[in-house]
């Protein structure tokens, strides 16, 4: 039998005061397929991290034959492999300077995140490759920041995939793509797989996992166990009622956005009426996410188009900030700092991010009823910076909906949470639209979409395809209450 590509036996892993990953024992041979199941903080994205090398162990053992030759260095494993998942494409999307998809490319090919350096032929060679597997040759002059959820997840399939790497480690590599693209990206990864790399992949949505004779394993609580995922918690929220009010909310006419010299979006008009939930719809790049963040005021149209938007007394930016919740990729980078989870959720208040003004009673109250309810009150001290990406999504909920908006914009806002967070926060929305609030849900999941929308909008090169009525479900008379109750006094 051939030797483990990499071999961990009895490692913990020490990040700050927190040990993510205790005693675990795991080999990882060529050429296999291993998914990992378990729930947000389990350690799934820390093990995926230290076989890329990198982390350390503080104790035991990792022992690594790539290239046919053991080495307990991750020298080499860092050169070669590297975690397909939002912390890494976090990077390039928190740095002001500009750097095009074939940089991205091209500095993966040496193991690096930056690229420093006139390519190589060798270099060119395997750049053209790549490209054509994964399909975003149209793309290399684009900056990355510009990206599309779903583009970037791709272009960080094709980094990954530059050096030739012996494996492929893949964090919840299935959010935000579209059916269409997890279908094209699951026949890359069938190729690369069928040429003996190894796969790797930590998933909340293995029902969503390519086609490949997976070996299945669970981690929970720092460590690992050779056995399935746990039972499904099966979801069956109360639909969403119509929220009360008249008028129009927010109005589009004629606007289009450009990012990075590309159309984005648009021309486009569009009405958003009070008493109307929104799913939104559409292939990555069509632009979906450009719409959220053009509603919530992170985009702006250009000259000639209006955003207007008659739900707010006054249209400021800490109006809409105080008056929008908003749940998105980029809002969760930009919440990657030291700030504790009890500053994340009490920001939603003043409309700030990453800190917040001396709470009242009532919403300490509410922060820790919310926090409860989603299963984060040992998070609420914890910096943000150490958090797994599903429970920093898990805060970012708490604080969309702590100060009850009369908008709340899910941009794929139930990414990264396993299917008991999913449950919990669903569980919230009735409440909420009861209360005034109005929904608009950009998913490519059907397990994200709360029952009760009553509108679909669908979008394809940043133009409106398709705008319609849904059909009302049956609702019961009177549904049960399931917002958090304040704690006693």
């Amino acid at each position: 039998m051939e030797p483990p590509l990499i071999d961990l036996r009895g490692v913990t892993v020490r990040v700050g005061d927190q040990r993510p990953l205790r005693d675990v024992t795991l080999r990882v041979w060529p050429g296999e397929a291993l998914l990992l199941g378990g729930p947000n903080g389990g350690g799934k994205t820390t093990l995926l991290r230290l076989l890329a090398g990198e982390f350390a162990p503080v104790t035991g053992e990792r022992v690594y034959r790539l290239g046919s030759q053991e080495r307990r260095s991750a020298v080499r494993a860092r050169q070669t492999l590297s975690v397909v998942g939002p912390d890494a494409e976090a990077f390039y999307l928190t740095r002001d300077w500009l750097q095009t998809v074939r940089d991205v490319l091209l500095a993966g090919f040496e193991g690096h995140t930056l690229r420093l350096w006139t390519p190589t032929p060798e270099a060119g060679a395997r750049l053209t490759e790549v490209t054509a597997l994964t399909g975003i040759a149209d793309w290399l002059e684009r900056d990355f920041r510009t990206l599309s959820h779903g583009q970037r997840r791709r272009v960080g399939l094709a980094r990954a995939l530059m050096p030739r790497p012996e494996a492929l480690l893949l964090d919840e590599f299935t959010d935000g793509l579209s059916t269409g693209a997890r279908e094209e990206l699951g026949r890359v990864l069938r190729e690369v797989h069928g040429t003996g790399v190894a796969v790797v992949l930590a998933t909340h949505r293995p029902q969503e996992a390519p086609a490949l004779p997976w070996r299945r394993l669970r981690v929970e609580g720092g460590r690992v166990w050779e056995r399935g995922d746990a039972s499904p918690v099966q979801l069956s929220p109360t639909p969403l009622f119509r929220p009360p009010g008249e008028g129009d909310l927010v109005r589009l006419r004629d606007v289009e956005v450009d990012r990075n010299g590309q159309r984005a979006l648009g021309p486009l008009s569009w009405t958003w009426r009070a008493g109307e939930h929104w799913l939104v719809t559409g292939e990555n790049g069509s632009g979906k996410s450009t719409l959220a963040r053009l509603i919530a005021g992170e985009l702006h149209p250009a000259l000639g188009g209006r955003v207007e938007r008659p739900c707010l007394a006054r249209d400021r930016l800490t109006e809409r900030r105080r008056t929008v919740g908003l749940v998105s990729a980029e809002v969760g980078v930009r919440q990657r700092r030291g700030w504790t989870g009890r500053e994340v959720i009490g920001s939603a208040w003043s409309g700030t991010e990453g800190f917040a003004p001396d709470l009242t009673p009532e919403q300490g109250a509410r922060v820790e009823a919310l926090a409860g309810h989603l299963g984060v009150t040992d998070l609420l001290d914890r910096p943000a910076d150490t958090l797994s990406q599903g429970q920093l999504r898990r805060l970012l909920l708490g604080r969309a909906v702590a100060h009850r908006p009369r908008l709340l914009i899910l941009d794929e806002g139930l990414d990264f949470v396993d299917a008991e967070a999913r449950a919990r926060f669903l569980a919230l929305l009735p409440d909420l639209a009861r209360g005034g609030t109005h929904l608009l849900v950009v998913a490519h999941h059907g397990a994200d979409v709360p029952p009760g929308l009553t509108h679909h909008l669908e979008l394809s090169e940043g133009r409106v395809t398709r705008s319609e009525t849904l059909p009302a479900p049956a609702c019961p008379p009177t549904p049960p209450d399931t917002s958090p109750a304040p704690p006693a006094r």
